[in-house]
């Protein structure tokens, strides 16, 4: 009679993490559009890869096992009470390790990578994202399954949960648990984050990573030392040769080297006009009409954008709001790690709200959810602007609200309302707001576009145009309304996943100056960043202002190499015609052409000059961000 093997607790363990691990990578893989340039042997170096990671993460979560069994008696190990306490372990683990695996199905679904930073803030901000996962999915049916499968397996495998705890116990353990110890100390010193950078191609890598180990090192890894990380060169030559890229034709500078603060001269008599700044949640520009999009999304954008100044050739700075607002109000490129906005010490910056305000400005920064959220508070009140956030509205101001915060068209409301205010006051006023409905769950009042709520982006989509268009209507019949230059600008990219690193296409977002009375009308094609809008928008006010902004007014930068940059939290893109370069952890750079209809990309070897004006972009930011050279005396 053959004599049945026993494992140890142990390998049981790891057998079934390891187990679930290569299923969550399988169902994932299944998840990969058509066209993702996915190979056979590349899956296969996906597999391969991932499977060291998925031991690096199992080592890590066998040191409270390892602790266990240093410091639990023998005498347990025959009794039913500790086989009990071994089945519940068993059972919560195999609960825990199902539960992870189906909520990074539900985040590679909307975001097309394993757990990252974006799952780090999630796990902050628990009221927006427990209310989001619940207004967004069956919760209690998704965690009775789990249960319930969870129950089952353990039911079926007790016998042999049973015998492995026994054989574990039997033995020294305590040595077994004292070796243990040795394993996530080694996955610390031999496996790091950036070995799953196994091709150009997004989804091979993140295939090649485990969910909780990206968790973990996002977690560790907030904010990248640029030095370490990335590739340098002098700093002296990287901020002389930054000094010439941020010149253009109506400036001088103020200070010496390395500082950049520069005056800006008005071209003109200055437009003391009001100003309101929509940041419009995640909408990419594929969405709309004027972009080549057929499912008649954006009618009022469309029709809005005949009469404003429309630019066609404007990235996204990354692939979050607060990267976006970054941008908007620093006007400095991406930084790795976590945006600005996010950091301690993010106040006092000579940014577009405190210009505003040194020109007698009221300035509000009108959030449609509660400011706390991404630090976004203590961002605009340390940078020159009143907070007017969910807080702020009265109970009657609400008509309808999710777990992001109130309706596009109640936002607006309000806006008018504090425009109102500095009128009558007779101020002019600076109102930047942040919009949340283009956010899923996609929830939005009834009746009012012909796509269901909670349907899908295109509803969301449909709504944020829908508001926007009455927006401007009920505008009209304001006072101010001709003397009030309107921007609309999407924070970031709806998504940012593709067969390529930095998929550039996927970063373009629309750009409108609505302000009938005061901007002419027409199209501008020269590509540009973020970090040029605040530059632009002023110069197209003529203003006259001191500035330590790294953006141009790009209608008035027209001797310097179009540009632009796009980032995720690793990585830096710095785009000048058709060539992409890109900056990566571990001293990497890469260069590719890449064509703008389509988004295909071409490997180029790399070119010292390009590189160099990479560098004196982001090297030369960096510096002066770590050296407080751009804040207020």
């Amino acid at each position: 009679m053959t004599k049945r093997r026993t494992f140890g607790i142990i390998t049981l363990f790891s057998l079934i993490f390891l187990a679930i691990s290569i299923i969550t990578r399988t169902v994932l893989l299944t998840m990969v559009p058509k066209g993702s340039g996915l190979t056979l042997p590349l899956v296969a170096k996906a597999y391969g890869t991932g499977f060291i990671f998925d031991a690096a993460a199992l080592a890590y979560l066998l040191i409270p096992a390892a602790l266990y069994l240093i410091l639990a008696p023998r005498r347990l190990a025959g009794s039913s009470g500790h086989r009990w306490v071994v089945r519940t372990a068993i059972f919560i683990i195999l609960y825990a390790l199902i539960f992870g695996a189906v909520a990074e199905y539900f985040f590679f679904e909307e975001f097309s990578t394993r757990f990252n930073f974006i799952a780090v803030d999630y796990l902050i901000y628990t009221h927006e994202v427990i209310g989001n996962i619940r207004e967004s999915y069956p919760l209690a049916p998704i965690l009775g399954g789990i249960f319930a499968i969870s129950l089952v397996a353990v039911f079926l495998l007790r016998s042999a949960i049973d015998r492995a705890a026994a054989t574990t116990f039997a033995g020294r353990h305590r040595r077994l648990g004292a070796t243990l110890l040795a394993a996530p100390l080694a996955a610390l010193l031999l496996v790091n984050i950036s070995g799953t950078e196994i091709s150009p191609n997004s989804y091979a890598n993140e295939l090649a990573g485990n969910g909780l180990y990206g968790l973990f090192a996002a977690f560790r890894n907030n904010e990248l030392d640029f030095r370490q990380f990335y590739v340098t060169r002098d700093d002296r030559q990287v901020l002389a040769r930054l000094r010439g890229l941020v010149e253009e034709r109506n400036n001088h500078f103020t200070t010496p080297a390395p500082r950049m603060t520069r005056q800006i001269t008005g071209e003109g008599e200055e437009k003391r006009l009001n100003v309101i700044v929509v940041v419009e949640e995640s909408l990419s520009a594929e969405y709309l009409g004027i972009f080549g999009n057929t499912k008649g999304l954006s009618p009022n954008i469309d029709r809005l954008s005949r009469d404003s100044l429309l630019f066609t050739h404007l990235y996204a700075s990354g692939t979050r709001t607060v990267r976006g607002l970054e941008a908007l109000n620093l006007s400095i490129p991406p930084l790795p790690g976590t945006s600005i906005v996010k950091r301690p010490n993010n106040g006092g910056f000579r940014s577009w709200g405190e210009i505003m305000k040194e020109k007698g400005y009221d300035t509000r920064y009108i959030y449609a959810g509660y400011g706390y959220f991404d630090n976004m508070n203590a961002f605009f009140s340390g940078n020159g602007f009143d907070i007017v956030d969910r807080n702020s509205f009265a109970k009657d101001e609400i008509t309808f609200a999710n777990v992001w915060g109130v309706c596009d068209e109640d936002l607006y409301r309000k806006t008018i309302k504090e425009s109102r205010k500095s009128f009558e006051a007779g101020r002019p006023f600076f109102n930047m707001l942040m919009t949340t409905s283009n956010h899923r769950p996609f929830t939005y009042p009834d009746g009012k576009i012909d796509i269901p709520s909670k349907t899908g982006r295109d509803g969301g989509v449909k709504y944020a145009d829908y508001a926007i268009g009455k927006f401007i209507e009920e505008a009209r019949k304001e006072p101010w309304f001709k003397d009030t230059v309107f921007v609309f600008i999407a924070d970031h990219c709806a998504g940012s996943a593709g067969k390529t690193e930095l998929p550039v296409k996927k970063y373009e977002i629309p750009l409108l100056v609505y302000s009938p009375h005061n901007v002419t009308p027409g199209k501008v094609d020269r590509m540009m960043g973020q970090i040029d809008v605040a530059p632009t928008v002023l110069g197209l006010l003529n203003m006259s202002y001191t500035t330590d902004f790294l953006g141009r007014d790009i209608l008035k930068a027209d001797t310097q190499p179009e540009r632009a940059f796009i980032s995720t939290y690793q990585k830096l893109g710095y785009i000048e015609g058709d060539r992409l370069l890109i900056l990566s952890p571990q001293k990497g750079a890469t260069l590719a052409r890449f064509d703008r209809r389509s988004g295909d990309t071409q490997p180029l070897p790399m070119d010292e000059q390009s590189l160099q004006k990479a560098l004196a972009w982001y090297q030369g930011a960096n510096y002066i961000y770590k050296n407080r050279l751009n804040r207020l005396p």
